[in-house]
């Protein structure tokens, strides 16, 4: 049965960390998204993410999204500054044209900075890309 399974590879699906003003708060934060740069939907994306060290780890973190569109991007998460000093996960599984697509996402510690940004597709601003 193993050998039936089939996960293909991911490509033009990323995740990006973006530092961006809170109007609401008045301050700046880090948020996760999920950005889908291919010309095809992604259907019933689940995103599992946790933040982890050799001594610490964080609950985990699901969220679901039935439909993104075809180059669109949404948010998962605000990253709250304490998690950036360890590692974070970012595992993604979506459907796209009735095949299962699967790809791990990481940020290693301390890699989610301003000295790491870099232009982010489709959003028109910088963030730390994983792809």
């Amino acid at each position: 049965m193993k050998k039936d399974i089939h996960i293909s590879e991911v490509k033009d699906v990323y995740i990006a960390v973006v530092h961006e003003y809170n109007e609401t708060y008045k301050v700046y934060d880090w948020n996760a998204y999920i950005i889908n740069d291919k010309s095809i939907d992604l259907e019933m994306v689940i995103i599992v993410t946790k933040g982890y060290s050799e001594d610490k780890k964080t609950a985990t973190f699901r969220k679901k999204i039935d439909i993104l569109p075809a180059k669109s991007f949404a948010k998962i998460e605000m990253m709250l500054e304490d998690v950036l000093s360890i590692n974070n996960l970012f595992n993604v599984t979506f459907f796209e044209n009735n095949s299962l697509f699967e790809k791990s996402f990481e940020f290693r510690k301390n890699t989610i900075n301003e000295n790491a940004v870099q232009k982010i597709p489709l959003m028109n601003t910088k963030g730390v890309l994983r792809s």
